[in-house]
């Protein structure tokens, strides 16, 4: 691990050895945040973002940045581990032409309305509300970009594993964007102090703008994850078709969300703010 604190702010902790520029600069803006707490985190997959370094994390009082979560909330990995010992090409490429089938990729959707709808609570915003006709065929979709579903073969025991990463479609761009602007406009009205170029306009909690979207976020978080064991279980009986194998149980990891946590045995109203805000592209 590598420290930076040579601009005046937090100190910035980097498990990236040799983080580029452009990334470095975006987390010395974080750590100047003046509601940023503590120490800024930079992982070892650390590279420039849109404001926000991508691998990068930090913990706020009193704020959530909407640009720091990034375009596409929820996004995250699902990997499930098979029984299978080994798989030769053929069977692959069965099973990988039964997924293409199955999942659509890049900007299409379904067809036809799922199954296995996503229910929406009873609260959201304007964005959902205009996107709520559209989840039923988007659920179950992998998206572009560096999105992808692997079969994978396990270095260590040799045992087929299953591995996808995808987010929260349209649906999470569309609140990042629009909570986003949100943001940016009430910051100008604030005469914020941070600067409009860093890209990292905020919302104060005790405000509505901020309650509405930390609510949207964990909607497309709840999507994103939906999405996920959809396209994971799609999958599966495709392989037990093919294969006749069993699977272990999945094990799923989100990178793109903001949740309330306690840090560093902080007692002051109880809790700091954690955003992790590597937003895949």
């Amino acid at each position: 691990m590598k420290y930076f604190n040579d601009d005046g702010g937090l100190i910035i902790k980097s498990w990236c050895l040799a983080p580029e520029d452009g990334a470095l600069d975006q987390a010395r803006n974080l750590a100047k945040l003046p509601f940023a707490y503590r120490q800024i985190c930079l992982m070892p997959d650390t590279h420039q973002g849109y404001g926000m370094p991508i691998g990068g994390v930090l913990a706020t009082k009193g704020a959530v940045i909407p640009n720091a979560v990034g375009v596409d909330i929820g996004c995250g990995m699902c990997a499930v581990r098979t029984s299978l010992d080994g798989i030769d090409t053929d069977t692959l490429k069965t099973i990988m032409g039964k997924i293409r089938e199955a999942i659509p990729v890049g900007f299409n959707h379904h067809k036809e309305p799922q199954d296995n709808a996503f229910v929406l609570p009873g609260t959201f915003g304007p964005i959902i509300a205009q996107e709520e006709g559209k989840i039923d065929y988007q659920i179950g979709t992998l998206g572009g970009g560096n999105h992808f579903i692997e079969i994978q073969r396990c270095a260590d025991d040799g045992r087929i594993w299953v591995m996808i990463h995808s987010g929260s479609r349209n649906l999470g761009k569309k609140v990042a964007d629009y909570y986003n602007k949100i943001a940016r406009d009430l910051n100008a009205r604030w005469y914020s102090t941070v600067s409009k170029t860093w890209d990292l306009a905020f919302l104060p909690m005790d405000t509505s703008e901020y309650k509405a979207y930390m609510n949207d976020m964990q909607i497309c978080v709840d999507f994103a994850l939906a999405n996920r064991n959809l396209i994971i279980e799609r999958i599966k009986d495709i392989f037990r078709e093919v294969t006749g194998c069993v699977f272990e149980e999945t094990i799923n990891i989100a990178h793109n969300y903001a949740r309330w946590e306690n840090h560093f045995g902080e007692p002051e109203n109880g809790r700091t703010n954690l955003t992790a805000g590597e937003h895949d592209q």
